[in-house]
């Protein structure tokens, strides 16, 4: 049996894994409207390629796994937690 992937809780086609390289992985950021600044990077993780699937030009159909990565860049201050001093034994 081939190669599956569960998708929303359904099984999608049998497919192949495709090995990849990473290009370019960019940050994409973000001012939200509270004033705060995020920077946000899909970070792919794998990569299928489904059997005898195609969109309606033709190409391939691919299904990915990916995983995001977010920076908090800047916090308006009253938006911060106020520090607690560090009660920990040394």
């Amino acid at each position: 049996m081939g190669n599956r992937l569960m998708f929303l809780a359904q099984q999608i086609p049998e497919g192949e894994p495709v090995d990849f390289e990473v290009v370019k992985e960019e940050w994409n950021e973000y001012r939200l409207t509270d004033g705060s600044t995020l920077k946000i990077k899909l970070v792919l993780t794998g990569v299928m390629r489904l059997g005898n699937q195609y969109d309606p030009v033709g190409n391939p159909v691919y299904v990915i796994s990916s995983q995001n990565a977010v920076r908090v860049i800047d916090v308006p201050p009253n938006l911060r937690r106020k520090t607690r001093p560090n009660t920990s034994p040394v």
